[in-house]
């Protein structure tokens, strides 16, 4: 789904490819918070993304910092649709993290 996860130079721009990055809402000086996802993106992805935090949710890991995150955000009074679409974008800033890494170790060697 991703492709080669290199072509991303941020991580902000693997989670605005998968569409659960905040969307923006400005206008001249005037920004607004508390907008809605942008959904930009690859559906397939975000719906693959959604079932991954349905599963978290099901197993409740409590040693996993996405549930734990989702948890924190749910405790908030945040609506479903925010913690959820909040804990993919936590996972997708993990997953690029934890690739780059690898990646950078095995250019290393």
């Amino acid at each position: 789904m991703f492709g080669d996860i290199s072509r991303f130079d941020y991580r902000s721009a693997i989670t605005a490819f998968a569409g659960v990055d905040p969307g923006v809402n400005q206008s001249g000086t005037m920004n607004y918070e508390g907008n809605r996802a942008s959904k930009h993106g690859a559906p397939r992805l975000r719906k693959t993304l959604f079932q991954i935090m349905t599963t978290l949710l099901q197993l409740a890991p409590s040693d996993d910092p996405v549930y734990r995150f989702m948890m924190k955000k749910k405790s908030e009074g945040k609506p479903y649709q925010v913690y959820m679409t909040a804990g993919a974008n936590k996972f997708l800033r993990i997953y690029y993290g934890k690739v780059k890494e690898y990646l950078a170790a095995g250019a290393a060697e």
